[in-house]
């Protein structure tokens, strides 16, 4: 029997890819308050938990490892620089993190025939938006809503640190999140599959209300200072806004998502 060899040189073989799979749904989180949350909450489903060999046992350490403990969670103790790499955030991980495993945390390129089957789905991207407090909002309001999901790509947007799962009041573990490496890419791909491809603009707008959408549909909101950029304006389909009273120029762009996220039907 042949194995296939990707070109990275890893095996395609059924268990890695389904234990890829399962690594690719893991958020980490980091910081001994989120965590202890966390831990205190039965509902959410936590892989492992790390602690740095620095962390003295007592207090808030000892009531994380009690709970890891109690629940069967495997505990992984590591040097402070190890720590660190897990956490990616050396400066507010104070030793302590976990990985959360999130059923809809998914990864685009092994998600999109599952995104283009039905007769319709509609998503909310983002492009830039880089305020937590705004990014756990918005996955609120998706996951709420009757939107499919969230795309957001890698880079060029908020990590999902604790304030983003605090924001979203632990929505995050229960929505849909589509992770992409290139958002230009991916709207090409949906686009090229029969996707409208709709940016949020508060200036030379068509009214959202005076326009006939298909039924898949991507919204993508840009980020709070400059907007959708230039390099995604390029491939949309349309340019459309919420219609304002009062000279009010745009709305907060987490409100934006939630007016859009009930939208879809």
């Amino acid at each position: 029997m042949k194995i296939k060899v990707s070109a990275s040189g890893r095996q395609d073989r059924p268990e890695y890819l389904k234990k890829k799979a399962f690594f690719d749904q893991l958020i980490t989180a980091y910081g001994r308050k989120p965590v202890l949350e966390i831990l205190e909450n039965p509902g959410i489903e936590i892989f492992r938990l790390h602690l740095a060999d620095t962390n003295q046992n007592r207090g808030i350490i000892q009531q994380i490892q009690h709970l890891a403990e109690q629940r069967g969670i495997k505990i992984f103790r590591h040097s402070r620089s190890e720590l660190s790499r897990i956490s990616k955030n050396s400066k507010q991980d104070q030793g302590v993190a976990c990985d959360i495993y999130c059923p809809g945390y998914q990864c685009f390129d092994e998600q999109k025939n599952a995104i283009l089957a039905g007769q319709s789905k509609v998503l909310i991207a983002l492009d830039g938006v880089k305020n937590p407090q705004n990014l756990g909002m918005i996955i609120r309001s998706v996951t709420a809503s009757p939107c499919h999901g969230l795309l957001i790509p890698d880079r060029g947007t908020s990590d999902l640190s604790p304030l983003v799962i605090k924001a979203s009041a632990g929505t995050i573990f229960k929505s849909t999140i589509i992770r992409c490496r290139n958002l230009v890419d991916s709207l090409q791909y949906l686009k090229s599959h029969g996707f409208a491809i709709c940016m949020l603009s508060s200036h030379n707008a068509i009214p959202i209300n005076a326009i006939s959408l298909p039924p898949s549909v991507v919204y993508i909101l840009g980020s709070e200072s400059d907007g959708v950029s230039q390099e995604i304006e390029a491939i949309c389909d349309y340019r459309i806004g919420i219609p304002m009273e009062n000279d009010i120029e745009s709305l907060n762009v987490a409100v934006t998502a939630a007016l859009l996220a009930f939208k879809a039907h």
